[in-house]
C-alpha cells in the first residue's frame, strides 16, 4: 500500500480547507423551527442562522393538493383521487444562505415529504436596482405513505417541480408579506400531474436581514394592497361626502347671515306707488 505524505507546508492550507468546510457545514445546520410560537396552528416559522445571525426567515401556512391514481372497483380502470397535505409543526429543516442564492428545505414523516424553496437575488433593471424572488419550488412526496394516499396504485416517490418560476418578487433589503393565498402549480414526475401549492399568511426574507430574528420593512403583495384599498375607499368617500356637506351648510349659513340685515323689497307691486 502506497503511503501519502504531506509536507509541513501543506498542512496549513489543508487545515484551513477542512476548517472552512466544517464551518460551512455548521452554518447550514444552524436552523430553528419556531412554528410553536405562532398562535395560528396552520402557520410555520423557520429561521436559518449563520455565525449567530439570522440570514433567512420564512413564515407561511401551506397546503399541497396532490392527485394520485387508485384502481376502480372493476380492478382495471384507474381513478384519480386528491390528497390534501399540510406541513406539520414538527418538520425538520435545513437551510443555505448566500449573497445571491439561498435555499430552505423542510421535510417530515421520515422524509416521505420534502418541500424546497430556492431563492435568487438579481439585478432588476438598467439602474442596478436589485430584487429577490423564489426561482424554483420543489415538492417530493411518497404515495406509499398511507396517511394521505389511500390505496394508491403503483406507490412510490415522485417529485413535483416548478418551471421557470419567478414568484414573490421583492425589492432587495425588504421582506415579502402577503395575507392572501398565493397558488402555484408544480408538474409532477407522476405522469405530469399538476400538484397545487397554496401558501397564505406569508412573510419571507432570504437576504439582507439587518436584525436577528426580525424581518426588514415589508413589501406587501398587490392583492393585499388592493384589499386594503377596498377597505379604506368607503371610509375615504364617506369623509369626502361629509366634508362636502359641512362646507355646503357653512356656505348656506354664511349666506343667510349676510342677507339677514338687507332691506326687503315688497312682494306686492301695488306698494311701489307708496314708496
Amino acid at each position: 500500500m502506497k503511503r501519502i505524505r504531506f509536507k509541513s507546508s501543506d498542512l496549513g492550507p489543508l487545515l484551513l480547507c477542512l476548517l472552512t468546510a466544517a464551518a460551512r457545514t455548521l452554518a447550514e445546520q444552524e436552523v430553528e423551527n419556531l412554528s410553536g410560537l405562532s398562535p395560528n396552528p396552520d402557520k410555520d416559522i423557520f429561521v436559518v442562522r449563520e455565525n449567530g445571525t439570522t440570514c433567512l426567515m420564512a413564515e407561511f401556512a401551506v397546503r399541497f393538493t396532490v392527485p394520485y391514481d387508485v384502481l376502480a372497483l372493476n380492478g382495471i380502470d384507474l381513478i384519480t383521487e386528491q390528497a390534501s397535505i399540510s406541513l406539520p409543526r414538527g418538520a425538520q429543516i435545513e437551510g443555505r444562505c448566500g449573497s445571491s442564492e439561498a435555499e430552505l428545505r423542510v421535510s417530515w414523516s421520515n422524509d416521505a415529504y420534502t418541500f424546497r424553496l430556492f431563492f435568487l437575488k438579481e439585478v432588476h433593471d438598467s439602474k442596478g436596482n436589485e430584487v429577490w424572488k423564489i426561482s424554483k419550488m420543489q415538492f417530493v412526496y411518497d404515495t406509499s405513505e398511507t396517511t394521505h394516499f389511500i390505496n394508491a396504485y403503483n406507490p412510490g416517490k415522485h417529485t413535483a417541480s416548478s418551471h421557470r418560476l419567478s414568484a414573490l418578487v421583492t425589492p432587495a433589503g425588504r421582506s415579502y408579506e402577503c395575507m392572501a393565498t398565493q397558488t402555484l402549480t408544480l408538474i409532477s414526475s407522476d405522469h405530469q400531474k399538476g400538484v397545487t401549492v397554496s401558501m397564505a399568511d406569508i412573510q419571507m426574507q432570504p437576504f439582507d436581514i439587518k436584525s436577528d430574528f426580525m424581518f426588514s420593512e415589508a413589501y406587501k403583495c398587490i392583492t393585499d394592497q388592493r384589499e386594503q384599498l377596498e377597505e379604506t375607499l368607503p371610509l375615504i368617500l364617506g369623509l369626502i361626502l361629509g366634508l362636502i356637506i359641512v362646507i355646503t351648510l357653512s356656505v348656506y349659513h354664511l349666506h343667510q347671515k349676510m342677507t339677514a340685515h338687507q332691506p326687503q323689497l315688497p312682494r306686492d307691486r301695488s306698494m311701489y306707488k307708496n314708496m
